[in-house]
């Protein structure tokens, strides 16, 4: 497959010839040489590859904490980075159109769940009592709205990752970058995980990109970028039912 031929509909990523360089000279490192990707509204696409190879760089380049040294990416058909960041402010950028999930859900402890939800969302102005409905809504939508008023070390781990994804969601981003969301699950739980971002995706229309070295969920994407020496190859997965 060709990705940079792929139709994007508004809401995807598109990443085109991405490149980062560490250090200069003798020292330098070549993290990534030559990164396209293409990733859909409503789609949940898996990346793969070594330890070493380029993924956490990578993700970082994408959720505008590390500038690449050249490239293209668009979101939402909007040009973020052309040889240079095109948007003035990344904190905004971050907190308003990317939504981060982690292998740790990293919840505020001394907030209780319906807070960790409406915290991006207040922070981005909007009002509290608009922010705590939208952070009910994600709750009831990922069935942990009976665990609303609870402190995060009350949940147990798939009910703390749950509460991370609706986090993520919080402000509608249209890119959702997890990293190792279910990497500390089981199979029952990782496979939960795996069934919740593709219904939040479809739901949302957010373009959802997930590292992982979990061997468990890896058939369930429908397609799959290695990456291998800084460089992306694209392949069909199998797409296995969630169900």
């Amino acid at each position: 497959m060709n990705p940079m031929n792929t139709p994007i509909k508004a809401g995807g990523i598109r990443i085109e010839g991405l490149r980062k360089i560490y250090g200069q000279g003798d020292s330098a490192v070549e993290a990534l040489k030559n990164v396209n990707m293409v990733v859909a509204p409503g789609e949940v696409v898996g990346l793969v590859g070594p330890s070493g190879s380029g993924k956490s760089t990578l993700l970082k380049c994408l959720g505008a904490i590390t500038p690449p040294t050249s490239g293209r990416m668009t979101l939402s058909n909007d040009v973020i980075y052309d040889n240079g960041w095109k948007v003035p402010d990344l904190r905004t950028l971050r907190r308003d159109r990317i939504g981060f999930i982690f292998q740790a859900p990293y919840l505020i402890p001394f907030l209780d769940v319906t807070d960790n939800v409406a915290l991006l969302p207040m922070l981005a102005g909007r009002a509290n009592p608009e922010s705590r409905a939208r952070a009910l809504e994600l709750l009831t939508a990922l069935d942990v709205q009976h665990r609303a008023k609870a402190e995060p070390s009350q949940l147990s781990g798939g009910e703390q990752q749950r509460v991370s994804i609706a986090r993520a969601l919080a402000n509608r981003p249209p890119v959702i970058l997890a990293d190792e969301p279910t990497a500390p699950l089981d199979s029952e739980r990782a496979f939960a995980v795996m069934r919740i971002l593709t219904q939040m995706a479809v739901q949302a229309q957010t373009a959802i990109i997930v590292v992982t070295h979990d061997e468990k969920i890896i058939p369930t994407f429908k397609r799959i970028y290695h990456i291998r020496d800084g460089q992306t190859i694209e392949e069909a997965g199998e797409g296995r039912s969630l169900d």
